[in-house]
């Protein structure tokens, strides 16, 4: 009963209460998902953000179309880095292994686009969501390909803060793999 509450929330001028709602959502969990799909605002692209925050904080796999999309093409940067993060948080073990490798290689292919993105807060976002993805797959392959891709941002990226993320990212999957 509370959802509709804290997603209403999510549209407010107030960052206070739109974190509150996020969080509360999180702690939700799953079953907030579908009415978040169903409610994210077109106009407010504040309140698309923090829908984007809540659906990547949760990690369930059927927002992982929303969260590409949004990584590729949102007009607001904050919406954009949302997603970013979001699809290195996906519960893959919520699919059947079939359907997690297909997800984990689309958002591979999302967050390697997203590499490119002219700001650099959502790069550094795409990077955050590679190192996570790398960690969290089975598929040596694909974190072989996400770490070339790391390598190349590292070697390219002219913000010195992405390219110290791109390093600690790059030290994580070494420590964890």
């Amino acid at each position: 009963k509370a959802i509709p509450t804290l997603i209403e929330a999510l549209g407010y001028n107030n960052a206070g209460a739109a974190a509150g709602a996020v969080k509360g959502l999180i702690n939700l969990g799953d079953v907030s998902v579908p009415y978040l799909l169903q409610q994210i605002d077109g106009y407010n692209y504040g309140a698309r953000a923090w829908a984007t925050r809540a659906l990547a904080g949760i990690g369930h796999p059927s927002a992982l179309d929303h969260l590409q999309e949004t990584a590729l093409r949102d007009f607001s940067l904050s919406v954009r880095r949302s997603a970013a993060k979001g699809l290195g948080y996906i519960e893959w073990s919520k699919l059947s292994v079939s359907e997690a490798s297909e997800g984990q290689k689309q958002a591979t292919e999302t967050l390697s686009k997203v590499l490119d993105d002219p700001e650099w807060v959502v790069r550094y976002a795409a990077v955050v969501g590679l190192q996570n993805l790398a960690i969290s797959v089975d598929n040596q392959s694909l974190v072989n390909s996400i770490v070339e891709k790391l390598d190349h941002q590292l070697e390219t990226d002219s913000e010195l803060g992405v390219c110290a993320r791109v390093k600690l990212a790059l030290a994580e999957i070494d420590r964890e793999l």
